[in-house]
């Protein structure tokens, strides 16, 4: 009993601590949780694949991005919607959904697939063969499984909440990226041998 309301009491403390750092500090607040986050997914993307030793240069590419545009990018993405959309219109959400699908998705998927191939290392022209060869199969994979889930950030979570809810959501992304990205590796190497 006593252990489940210390976990209760220290559950509140850490959302207290998050809550006010992400008053006082959004930016760097979001950008260091979307770091955490896109590294574990990664961690756990491998983990799950059987790897038995981490590809820490994959990780750190996850982390990196994670920390330079997980974070930024979608909290200047909503800042921008809720400016030029907010509530005023007929249906707001219904709005907000279509351009977060149809402008933002395409453009953070391909920003996501280039600069992980760039922070692993690649040359422009391997992380843009890359991307280009994931780009529609990852894009249409994101509009099937997770146009849902943003609904729901979009009508249900306040403002200052949603980036981490996107993180959240990004953590089982990670791993479906990183998934994909493993496999057509893969698929490269093995085509180059033949």
């Amino acid at each position: 009993m006593s252990l489940s309301k210390s976990l209760k009491r220290t559950a509140f403390f850490l959302l207290s601590d998050y809550l006010q750092a992400i008053y006082l500090n959004p930016i760097r607040t979001k950008a260091l949780t979307s770091c955490v986050i896109a590294a574990l997914g990664n961690v756990s993307s491998q983990c799950a694949s059987g790897n038995k030793k981490i590809d820490w240069n994959s990780v750190k590419a996850f982390g990196l991005f994670g920390l330079i545009f997980g974070g930024t990018v979608p909290h200047f993405f909503f800042i921008l919607l809720e400016k030029l959309v907010g509530n005023a219109s007929k249906n707001p959400v219904i709005i907000k959904l279509a351009i977060e699908r149809l402008l933002y998705a395409p453009f953070y998927q391909f920003l996501s697939l280039y600069m992980l191939a760039r922070f692993e290392g690649k040359e422009h022209v391997e992380a843009y063969k890359q991307m280009s060869k994931l780009y529609w199969g990852v894009l249409k994979t994101n509009w099937t499984y997770l146009t849902t889930f943003t609904l729901l950030n979009l009508w249900l979570v306040p403002p200052m909440l949603r980036v981490l809810v996107v993180n959240c959501i990004g953590f089982f992304w990670s791993i479906y990226l990183a998934t994909a990205r493993r496999k057509q590796e893969l698929t490269k190497k093995g085509s180059s041998t033949d």
